[in-house]
């Protein structure tokens, strides 16, 4: 069977040189339940267009009918392109682009299912904006047998890739699958040869409206060998023995070349918990790394500041771009998950 990593494929670290970030905007649905909350949602995500817009080219999605609505929002600069849209996840309903070192550019496009055929999500529409997507860029599509969303995977661009397993083999999306045959697939669309598995993401993201773990919020690469990693510092929030958890598992992998994995710790903002007193998954992982740029999420905090001066050590070369993301993690996620890059071929 042909697959990308056979032809040469493979999916290149996210500060690769990009050509253009695509995001999607936010339509009215059990997401964004009202319209003062669709309107704050908006603002949050029209926010980070226009930050990356001054540093790259962004393409809008927005639903049917909505360019007018968005425009009101979004630089000029930024493209708007209408597609019919559930939601507004562009990282997990997107498509993982590929390249071949060659100059040709293709996609992988996961079976998207509502984060494991959660019973509030609705995919209709989103399940086809990868398709959407590689038609608009005229790029090989490569359609995987995988459930699996783009939050739920990260790679370093030498062979080794990320991956949770409440997500991949979770409830809802591939738990009829041996760990071997989610690797094998993954290895096939994403030339990645080496998968390095964390037991569990976040505690908030086990809610109703969570993802169930996605690596994104949790562990990154920042270059080959080194992953920077979410540490809850306080022993009154849950996360504080789950990232402990996940950073020694961390420590203790090597790579697909054989490295030892070098771990920064990235603490967690300082508040614990939400207006409902619910405890928050904030966190400084869920980055967006585009051309010249680190698009980090901001929470009012005072380690937001800290977290700017350990990432963008970690990125020498690159401005960090603090943009406020409470709102988005209001809905469920942050940065990063709003975000899909389409790397240079």
């Amino acid at each position: 069977m042909t697959t990308p990593a056979s032809l040469g494929y493979r999916m290149p670290a996210e500060w690769h040189p990009h050509d253009r970030t695509w995001m999607a905007f936010p339509t009215d649905n059990q997401t964004f339940d009202n319209p003062d909350h669709l309107h704050a949602a908006r603002q949050a995500w029209a926010e980070v267009a226009n930050t990356i817009v001054r540093y790259e080219p962004v393409t809008l999605i927005v639903n049917l009918g909505e360019s007018a609505a968005a425009r009101e929002y979004v630089a000029a600069e930024v493209e708007i392109v209408e597609k019919p849209l559930d939601d507004a996840w562009m990282r997990d309903i997107g498509p993982t682009f590929l390249i071949d070192g060659k100059g040709s550019l293709a996609a992988a496009d996961w079976i998207f299912n509502g984060w494991g055929a959660q019973s509030w999500a609705r995919w209709d529409n989103d399940q086809h904006v990868a398709e959407h997507i590689t038609e608009l860029t005229g790029v090989r599509r490569f359609a995987s047998r995988l459930i699996n969303e783009g939050g739920g995977i990260h790679v370093d661009g030498e062979g080794t890739v990320l991956v949770t397993d409440t997500v991949q083999l979770g409830e809802g999306r591939n738990s009829d699958w041996t760990r071997e045959e989610v690797e094998a697939e993954l290895h096939a669309h994403l030339g990645t040869t080496k998968a390095i598995w964390v037991p569990r993401g976040l505690t908030r993201d086990y809610d109703e409206f969570g993802t169930r773990g996605h690596i994104d919020i949790v562990a990154s690469f920042v270059r080959p060998g080194v992953v920077v990693a979410h540490v809850q510092p306080d022993p009154a929030h849950p996360d504080h023995e789950v990232c402990q958890e996940i950073v020694a598992g961390l420590r203790a992998a090597t790579d697909a070349r054989g490295r030892t994995l070098e771990v920064i710790e990235l603490p967690a903002p300082t508040v614990l918990t939400d207006e409902d007193d619910e405890p928050v998954d904030y966190s400084y992982i869920n980055h967006y790394v585009g051309n010249g740029v680190v698009v980090l999420c901001a929470f009012d905090d005072p380690r937001d500041q800290q977290a700017a001066a350990i990432l963008g050590k970690a990125y020498p070369g690159r401005v960090v771009e603090l943009v406020d993301a409470r709102e988005i993690f209001a809905n469920g996620g942050g940065i990063h998950c709003i975000t899909q890059q389409q790397p240079k071929a």
